[in-house]
């Protein structure tokens, strides 16, 4: 199983502690560094020093790490022009030698929207959106260089677009797309996903989910189904002491955290992924929320990392 560190820098966050927690989990071994793209804080705090946009920063750990893979759970396609966001991605896989996972949204926050001048809509709006915007987006990485992208849809109009710069990856990165829908999640992932991810679902209601995909890749002849992948918070420790410390940290109960994430020491940790594994899922995003805790991500990649 792979192990990710994903992180909420809408919380607070400056570039320079995104960056650290990145080469953390780089020195570490973790597959992957990840971030949520959003630009509003949620629940207690004062948000300083602000967000980060998403894009702005991984192009900035393109260049400062090496190995580890980056990207973003998920962008959403209420802040991003299709034609652009593909420009952006595929510049930052080139800026790191192909080590981006693009994960991709509709979007949900409705006061981030609000606070920054965004266009919202209703749910069925913003899906019919992410629809489109996924056929723009393929489009013009998959137009072959010296030939040009023409398509008219009902948002958007693309004419003679060079479809330029491409990815370092061919014919793309890996698409990311996740979430619970029942029906038009389901055939996005079947039609466009490397990986389907379900972002804090409980343990018990994830079979069903990943059910959803696999029939809907069924269903249009897919045969070779999405990675399936989990989001989780975490909180590790090496006794319940160092646990609850780091629980109250992030102002979360450790009941709580030990049901709806991975919590605990080692032991307990590895025994829930594990049982992720058996279900099929081969990818997991830790949450680490307290960004500034760099012991945190030190001992899930010494104590349970090796083991998973």
């Amino acid at each position: 199983m792979e192990l990710c560190i994903f992180t909420e820098p809408q919380q607070g966050a400056s570039y320079e502690d995104l960056l650290a927690v990145a080469q953390a989990a780089e020195r570490n071994g973790f597959t992957g560094f990840f971030r949520s793209d959003h630009y509003l804080k949620m629940g207690d705090g004062s948000g300083l020093p602000g967000p980060t946009h998403a894009w702005v920063t991984l192009a900035g750990l393109a260049r400062e790490t090496s190995t580890i893979r980056l990207g973003t759970l998920v962008s959403p396609i209420t802040f991003h022009e299709p034609g652009p966001l593909a420009i952006m991605a595929a510049q930052v896989d080139a800026m790191s030698g192909g080590r981006v996972d693009f994960g991709v949204g509709s979007g949900w926050f409705e006061a981030e929207h609000k606070a920054y001048g965004l266009r919202f809509g209703t749910l069925d709006e913003r899906m019919t959106r992410f629809e489109e915007a996924m056929v723009h987006i393929v489009g013009l990485w998959s137009t072959p260089e010296g030939e040009t992208y023409t398509n008219s849809g009902a948002e958007w109009n693309f004419s003679d677009s060079p479809a330029l710069p491409k990815p370092a990856q061919s014919p793309h990165p890996p698409i990311i797309i996740g979430g619970r829908g029942k029906r038009r999640t389901p055939a996005l992932v079947a039609k466009y996903a490397a990986e389907f991810n379900t972002p804090f679902v409980p343990e018990a209601d994830a079979p069903a989910i990943y059910e959803r995909i696999f029939d809907a890749c069924r269903s249009i002849g897919r045969t070779d189904m999405p990675r399936l992948s989990a989001a989780l918070v975490v909180c590790a420790g090496l006794d319940d002491a160092q646990v609850n410390r780091r629980a109250a940290a992030i102002g979360r109960e450790v009941p709580e955290l030990r049901e709806s994430g991975v919590a605990g020491t080692p032991g307990e940790i590895i025994e829930k992924l594990n049982r992720y594994e058996s279900m099929g899922v081969s990818r997991i995003y830790l949450q680490v929320l307290d960004i500034h805790d760099l012991e945190h991500v030190d001992f899930i990649g010494s104590e349970i990392l090796p083991h998973v």
